[in-house]
């Protein structure tokens, strides 16, 4: 079995995530790391090895040409750049989430991929959160019925800090509803299995970073809304966000309720953050109109995994799929550029409408994105 061989570039708290479950996989190894912070990059190469080469410019990384396949861990707003350097080689490449801050930026990555042979895969990894997957696998066997309602709530902790305090500023995540609920947007179109056409958003930064100052500007990222979200099939989703309410036993809860059954993935939140440091269980749940009963399952996942993240096991899995497409050398990536660029629509259109009171119909903002760029 060939080694693959990878580089790493953005070497901060995700970029390490990504390494330390790369770690896990057989056969594979963290060549370079690039980053233009010198202690991020001085960590990511102790985590990798002495061995492992260190940039401070993704240019040097690329001409150097050591690596079979290219993990891209920036702040958001480096992303689109960083991509369209990256598409120009001939290497497969894992993008974290989001694919860049605006959807006209992702439309123009979806235009410079064209043609290109080696997969892009853009790192959703709330989809492959062991519980998400089993419910994922419940919809689909149709356990549910038609799904008619998703509802994802998630109750978690502020934004942690980050170098350069990029992830206070709408200006550099995107805002809020790109940077983190991409996740969820994504989602929700996986589980309801069609496009969304209308969404309608209420959300405000009310306690988080309030007393937070960089160079005279306070951060304008948004710590909790409601969002709903129309699709084209009729069905309908709602996202729950609060990111101050860090004592939530489930982090994560995800549902579907078709006419047979409401089926729920519940994720605890990273064991660093609990109270007593201990990791805990998810949970699928099948709550039978028939018979008006629940029954709660436990999706137990290798301790190993847990403490490679705070993603509950998902980078990991994730990372499986990814190697095995780059192993293969073809075949299409299940998160594509195309599904990076819905979330981040979604995202995109929910803080216009945080912003303006209004409803967003998706095929007019859709339309007017592309005008403007």
């Amino acid at each position: 079995m060939k080694p693959i061989r990878y580089g790493i570039i953005g070497s901060g708290m995700m970029g390490q995530e990504h390494m330390r479950n790369i770690a896990l996989l057989d056969g594979v190894s963290v060549v370079a790391v690039c980053d233009p912070d010198d202690a991020m990059r001085l960590q990511a190469r102790a985590l990798a090895g002495p061995d492992t080469q260190a940039f401070t410019d993704h240019h040097a990384l690329i001409a150097a040409d050591t690596c079979d396949a290219y993990v891209l861990a920036a702040p958001n707003d480096l992303h689109a750049g960083l991509m369209r350097d990256l598409l120009a080689t001939d290497k497969p490449i894992l993008c974290e989430k989001p694919l860049a801050t605006t959807s006209a930026e992702c439309r123009a990555l979806m235009r410079a991929a064209e043609g290109r042979r080696a997969p892009v895969w853009v790192a959703m990894e709330y989809r492959y959160m062991p519980p998400v997957e089993r419910l994922r696998a419940a919809v689909a066997e149709g356990q549910a019925g038609i799904p008619r309602l998703v509802s994802i709530r998630e109750n978690r902790f502020p934004f942690l800090h980050k170098v350069g305090d990029w992830n206070r500023f709408n200006a550099r995540t995107g805002g809020t509803m790109v940077e983190k609920c991409c996740h969820f947007f994504d989602l929700m179109r996986v589980l309801l299995g069609s496009d969304p056409i209308r969404v309608y958003a209420s959300g405000g930064a009310d306690v988080n970073h309030r007393d937070e100052s960089y160079d005279g500007r306070i951060p304008d990222i948004v710590d909790n809304a409601f969002v709903i979200v129309d699709f084209e099939n009729g069905a309908r989703a709602m996202l729950e966000l609060c990111m101050f309410a860090e004592g939530a036993h489930w982090q994560e809860v995800v549902s579907v309720t078709g006419e047979k059954a409401r089926l729920e993935a519940c994720v605890p939140g990273p064991a660093r953050f609990s109270p007593d440091g201990q990791e805990r269980n998810s949970e699928f749940v099948i709550s039978d109109r028939a018979s008006k009963r629940e029954t709660r399952e436990v999706v137990a996942v290798d301790e190993h995994i847990l403490r490679a993240g705070d993603h509950h096991g998902s980078t990991y899995f994730q990372h499986s799929k990814f190697l095995a497409l780059v192993r293969a050398g073809t075949g299409a990536p299940e998160v594509t550029l195309a599904d990076g660029y819905w979330s981040v629509l979604v995202g995109e259109a929910a803080e216009r409408s945080i912003r303006t009171h209004e409803v967003i119909d998706l095929r007019d903002f859709a339309r007017e994105v592309v005008n403007a760029a």
